[in-house]
């Protein structure tokens, strides 16, 4: 594969270095276009060497081959990191003032953009904005990772590590190949609107901590693919994800159960389908500290105290049938078996307490479903039909409950 590997004038441009040899090991031919405030802190001989390929970042070298349209129209995959602020600004706005910005104009593949930078600035309304830009545009921005900064303060603004951009890059990448080698998409729900939560809820303890769990994202990110596919107009409403939505979704970003609760509320009003894949905490502090809780010498353990965050999908299918709406509402359980029963004697009871029209049901535990690409699920019906297996890649599972779906829609909802 042909990567253009651009690298921004942050300080983690050292870090970028372990992520082109990632990419050269697994024999991927390796452009990287620095701009000129990044050689000030990575040497463009480091390039050069690492990559086996000549660097520059001159509109003016390599003239007889056209090189700032080359460049964008041959490469598979460009990958930026670190962007900073600056450079996500400049995407945005479609500037063209050195070899890289012109690059990007010219991509004809994926672009991921992997931002590095300070907290203040990664929060700031107009970096915001020029990433919401961006992502309209379908271009990937990572969410950066929260840790310790270039000073002594720490927060989001983190470059991701060099193998979490490795594989988000070839994950994109794949997921363009596969789009192009079948561009026939179905049409089992062209002219429906499909709601699909993902990822997990973060409960607040303090500035620093949260109560979460082990979602990826994954599944959901599959669901909202498959939807897409089959020509439907898809709403993501995204909790804490290891990857990044899909190009084509109308995104909407949470954090905590009550955030998606309010999303996923309003976002019902006008949907057809609503697919709860979210992995929503049951439980969130009472009270959240506006300063880091710290251990004390000679203190006990703080006691943290709960309560029990509303069931958003009951609550979903509550207002439905008051107000007559007409969405196919589909719940997702991660279950465990117990003394008491079996995951499938929990899915069921949980089905009947539900109301939704669909429970898809897997059973979890570590190293089983959460951040793996492989599922196997059971969809129960609120409608009596037999339970139905699917098994797979998640890509498989997502489309296994996308036709389901669609055969639900209709029987009970058609288009009126």
């Amino acid at each position: 594969m042909r990567i253009v590997l651009g690298v921004g004038g942050g300080i983690a441009a050292y870090k970028v270095a372990s992520l082109l040899r990632l990419f050269t090991e697994a024999e991927h031919e390796v452009t990287v276009i620095p701009t000129e405030a990044a050689t000030r802190f990575v040497g463009v001989a480091t390039w050069e060497a690492l990559s086996g390929n000549p660097v520059s970042n001159s509109v003016f070298d390599a003239v007889e081959s056209v090189n700032h349209v080359r460049l964008g129209h041959e490469a598979d995959l460009i990958v930026v990191a670190p962007a900073t602020a600056d450079l996500l600004a400049r995407a945005a706005a479609g500037q063209a003032g050195d070899l890289l910005t012109t690059t990007l104009l010219m991509a004809h593949g994926p672009v991921l953009f992997a931002p590095a930078m300070h907290t203040e600035m990664w929060q700031h309304a107009a970096t915001q904005a020029n990433v919401e830009t961006l992502r309209s545009r379908g271009v990937t921005v990572l969410e950066p990772a929260s840790g310790r900064l270039t000073g002594a303060d720490s927060g989001p603004g983190r470059l991701p590590e060099p193998e979490v951009i490795f594989a988000a890059a070839l994950a994109l990448a794949e997921a363009a190949q596969a789009a192009e080698e079948n561009p026939s998409p179905r049409t089992s729900l062209a002219g429906r609107s499909v709601t699909i939560s993902a990822g997990g809820t973060r409960e607040a303890l303090d500035p620093v901590r949260f109560l979460g769990n082990r979602s990826s994202g994954k599944q959901g990110v599959a669901l909202a693919a498959a939807a897409l596919e089959a020509g439907a107009t898809v709403r993501f409403i995204a909790a804490h994800m290891d990857i990044e939505p899909p190009a084509g979704v109308e995104l909407v970003r949470v954090e905590s159960a009550l955030e998606l609760r309010e999303a996923a509320l309003d976002a019902a009003v006008d949907s057809d389908v609503v697919i709860m894949a979210a992995a929503v905490a049951d439980f969130r502090p009472a009270a959240v500290s506006d300063t880091k809780i710290k251990k004390v010498d000679g203190e006990d353990a703080p006691v943290i105290q709960l309560v029990r965050n509303p069931d958003i999908l009951q609550e979903l299918v509550e207002r439905r049938n008051t107000h007559g709406g007409r969405q196919l509402v589909v719940g997702f359980a991660a279950e465990t078996g117990d003394a008491q029963g079996d995951v499938l004697e929990h899915a069921t009871a949980k089905l009947k307490r539900k109301g939704c029209d669909l429970l898809v049901v897997n059973q979890v535990g570590v190293g089983r479903v959460f951040g793996q690409d492989e599922n196997s699920v059971v969809i129960l019906s609120g409608h009596g039909a037999q339970p139905q297996p699917a098994a797979g890649s998640k890509a498989d599972v997502a489309a296994a409950v996308m036709d389901r779906v669609a055969s639900e829609l209709t029987q009970h909802f058609p288009v009126a």
